[in-house]
């Protein structure tokens, strides 16, 4: 459309022409917005409720929150948590006020990202949903459960929205193509590349089809293939935030499959963070961790090799310092498994927090001094080296009065059965002596 001055307003992005407009045109989420489904049936309550949207991007958040505005005729005012503070909090609360006196309407608040407002700017908007003056709907993409203040949480439903399946986006492709009369066929192939590089995110997907289709409408091609779907597209990483949620979702597949000894899983999912830019280093740390809590005493190679490729990489670099990594996650996998060192820690750690301090016994200190030989430190200490067998059978290294805890429970796994077998050698030999003194 031309002004008065001949100059074109700007075209509005493909992915708000598509924004739909009634619920009916919403593409995914059928879990929350199918026949019968809680979020459905809340727009056909008509009776609006507080919420949080939690979801990662491209997902329809803003969308839903617009469409609830709609169906109970309330005005929607909207603020992100990334350029807003209590100022601007305020001053949309001040507005819904100035409406709900001014037309009798009700407002729907909605506070893209609400996980960056703090705990006091989180508490701003509590009064205010209490009486019912908002309609309070958060968006979030990660867990609520952190980032979203226990006392607004208890006051909104929490709806998980999921990353479109590629059926999903299959058909929102196809509505987006619609929109460019000039393209006459999009291969398959281009389609399925198109999808790949959506990763599940819907804005994500309509920003590549626009970008597509001004680059064919300047070249004043009618058809899209793959080749050209790859040279137009910059190679994009996949969805991934390095300090939210789905990150360390991933991790924890990965620590979960190297102990549950699934090679290839493992492999897989150290290969899907180092894709979405995970820092290898972060990578090797937690990997370090895996070796001493889930291999431990069973394999204790696993640490050093775990070591040496933080070593490597640091000395490699990307990409040749992550095949390191790559071989220690196979080894980690395969390796035998145990968790009794990671337990007696734990149990150590337990039982000097809740147990009094208890002195170290004479026979066991240090007695650098003639004073303290004097005062008996040191006195009736056994060395170990001069007795049979290199082991002082009986000798007690516990604080006196103190049952001996069992910490240390070796597995039949690995090395570990090895270290099994010497224990009870051991603690045979400690019931033996306390046998002989008895007697």
């Amino acid at each position: 459309m031309n002004d008065l001055f001949g100059k074109r307003e700007p075209r509005a992005p493909l992915a708000e022409q598509l924004r739909p407009h009634t619920l009916d045109d919403v593409v995914g989420q059928t879990h929350v917005l199918g026949p019968g489904k809680p979020l459905r049936l809340a727009f056909e309550s008509k009776k609006p409720h507080s919420m949080i949207l939690w979801g990662p991007p491209g997902v329809g958040k803003t969308t839903l929150a617009r469409l609830m505005a709609d169906a109970f005729d309330a005005e929607f005012i909207a603020i992100s948590a990334v350029f807003s503070g209590v100022k601007e909090i305020r001053e949309a609360l001040t507005r819904a006020e100035l409406i709900l006196q001014q037309s009798g309407r009700h407002t729907i608040l909605f506070v893209d990202e609400v996980h960056r407002f703090n705990k006091a700017q989180q508490d701003a908007f509590l009064p205010y949903v209490e009486r019912g003056l908002v309609t309070f709907i958060g968006a979030t993409t990660e867990n609520p459960s952190f980032e979203v203040n226990s006392a607004l949480l208890s006051r909104a439903a929490v709806y998980v929205l999921q990353p479109l399946s590629d059926d999903e986006l299959h058909t929102l492709l196809l509505r987006a193509f619609g929109k460019y009369m000039f393209l006459n066929n999009i291969l398959d192939d281009a389609q399925s590349r198109i999808i790949g590089y959506a990763d599940g995110d819907a804005r994500r997907l309509l920003n590549l089809v626009e970008q597509l289709a001004d680059a064919a409408e300047e070249l004043q091609r009618t058809e899209i293939d793959e080749a050209f779907v790859t040279q137009t597209l910059t190679q994009s990483l996949r969805r991934f935030d390095k300090g939210g949620d789905q990150f360390y979702d991933q991790i924890s597949a990965l620590h979960k499959s190297v102990r549950g000894s699934s090679p290839d899983a493992a492999l897989y999912w150290m290969v899907r963070m180092l894709d979405g830019g995970a820092d290898p280093l972060y990578l090797g740390r937690r990997i370090v961790r895996m070796a001493s809590e889930d291999i431990g005493l069973a394999d204790p190679r696993a640490l050093r090799m775990a070591l040496d490729a933080c070593e490597t990489y640091e000395r490699l670099g990307s990409p040749e310092g992550e095949l390191a990594l790559a071989e220690v996650v196979l080894y980690l996998a395969v390796a035998p498994k145990s968790n009794a060192a990671y337990t007696a820690y734990n149990a150590a750690r337990a039982l000097v927090k809740a147990d009094k301090t208890r002195p170290v016994p004479e026979h066991l200190r240090n007695a650098p001094t003639r004073l303290m030989k004097e005062l008996g430190y040191g006195a009736n200490y056994r060395y170990a080296h001069d007795e049979a067998g290199a082991y002082a059978a009986g000798e007690s290294y516990f604080p006196d009065g103190m049952t001996p805890p069992k910490l240390y429970e070796p597995t039949t796994y690995g090395l570990e059965l090895k270290i099994r077998e010497k224990l009870e050698y051991l603690r045979s030999l400690d019931r033996n002596a306390g046998k002989a003194r008895k007697g």
